[in-house]
């Protein structure tokens, strides 16, 4: 009855009641803060994958060659830049749907040549309420990884690491699937036509876990070098083996804050987001290292509000919001077993008070808000982006360069 019963509670639970004994925030930590320079790579990234939430939208108009949408497509760093190569579709309304878009990211005039990526862009679920409802009452079945990437003996397997013991949610590999049959043929091809062009892969919400499986097997599975992975809301995916070995394949286990421009996997996370958190760590889901997480609540952020984190599950992230100990065990022991068994007994409202407050897997409201809120708030595809960001102007990072020096 627990899984069942737990959103709908979180659904019930107000926003004061949750913020009535908040923890420690971050914020106070001397680790936090990035530079200037990683911050305007993922503010762009972010950009980057709004611009996917175009394609498969009805009135939206899509994507169009050179790289023209309804969105973010005319800005100044974006448009001349970005050359569209293809973009997908292949479903509607299901866990399994995979939508996005390919295409070359040419360097700007003054960037070396070394500068240019081709960008895989995942966007998000049609139907993301609905999924992450499912993902919060439903255990989901899980399906080995790694599966055969060709299915028929192709050259390209067996090139990196194999990875032992681990499982994958199967909803997720499903869309990976569905979308791989577009995407590899689409980034060969653009390989060749410019060799020296690494993979940037961008994915959001549930679209970032599809984004990892497409980065496990152009790195692991087919042996590709300069694939990055950059995701933001991206939700558990596999068991502890899995995570294991995205932390290998990646090159996350070094220290935190070493070649901060050079990591191979950026996992941004957002104070409040429930997505991170889903599905539950009671069914064997684990998150990965990799975290980058936004420790403001609201936009905009600055390069101070985003903390580099250590490991997999760093208490001063995310998952430390979440009211989890190192073991991700929660932290006052037993707070939601208590609740259910004192349902009856206890007055009206006095039943919501835990000593942590509501754990943000279960806020399920941040969806239209927390789960959104990268740099700008994402999912809406008219110009210049969802409403609540007219009128907010390019992030000036001048003075942010003088902070950052202070660090």
């Amino acid at each position: 009855m627990k899984p069942l019963i737990s959103p709908l509670l979180g659904l019930l639970y107000t926003t004061t009641a949750a913020q009535a004994n908040p923890i420690s925030s971050p914020t106070a930590s001397n680790k936090n803060g990035i530079s200037p320079q990683l911050f305007s790579s993922l503010e762009r990234l972010s950009r980057l994958v709004d611009i996917s939430y175009c394609i498969g939208t009805p009135g939206t108009g899509g994507l169009s060659p050179p790289f023209s949408c309804s969105s973010r497509c005319g800005d100044v760093d974006i448009s001349g830049r970005l050359e569209l190569i293809r973009s997908w579709n292949t479903g509607f309304l299901s866990m399994e749907d995979s939508c996005g878009f390919v295409a070359f990211d040419h360097p700007g005039v003054q960037q070396d040549r070394k500068e240019g990526k081709i960008v895989v862009a995942f966007r998000g679920t049609y139907s993301l309420a609905n999924t992450i409802v499912d993902l919060s009452t439903v255990p989901q079945e899980y399906v080995p990884y790694p599966a055969d990437p060709d299915g028929d003996g192709g050259d390209e397997k067996g090139k990196g690491p194999r990875c032992n013991n681990c499982t994958v949610h199967m909803g997720f590999m499903a869309s990976w699937k569905a979308a791989r049959e577009i995407v590899v043929p689409a980034v060969e091809k653009a390989r060749k036509r410019y060799p020296g062009y690494g993979v940037e892969l961008v994915g959001h919400s549930l679209g970032g876990a599809v984004a990892m499986l497409a980065g496990l097997e152009m790195r692991a599975g087919r042996g590709w070098e300069g694939v990055r992975v950059a995701t933001f809301g991206e939700p558990m995916v596999g068991n502890k083996g899995l995570v294991e070995f995205v932390d290998e394949v990646f090159g996350l286990k070094g220290d935190v804050g070493r070649g901060e421009e050079d990591k191979a996997y950026r996992r941004v996370t957002h104070k409040g987001d429930p997505v991170p958190l889903l599905p539950l760590r009671e069914w064997g889901f684990r998150s990965h290292a990799g975290e980058i997480f936004i420790t403001k609540g609201d936009l905009p952020p600055g390069p101070k509000d985003l903390r580099l984190c250590e490991g997999d599950r760093d208490k001063d992230c995310l998952n430390g919001e979440d009211g989890d100990d190192e073991e991700g065990e929660e932290s006052d022991k037993g707070w939601f077993r208590e609740m259910v068994n004192e349902l009856g007994g206890k007055e009206e409202g006095e039943m919501w008070e835990t000593e942590t407050g509501w754990p943000t897997r279960f806020k399920l409201w941040q969806l239209l808000f927390a789960h959104r809120d990268y740099f700008w708030r994402l999912g809406l595809c008219v110009p210049g982006g969802d409403p609540i960001d007219w009128g907010r102007g390019r992030y000036n990072l001048t003075e942010s360069d003088d902070e950052m020096r202070d660090l």
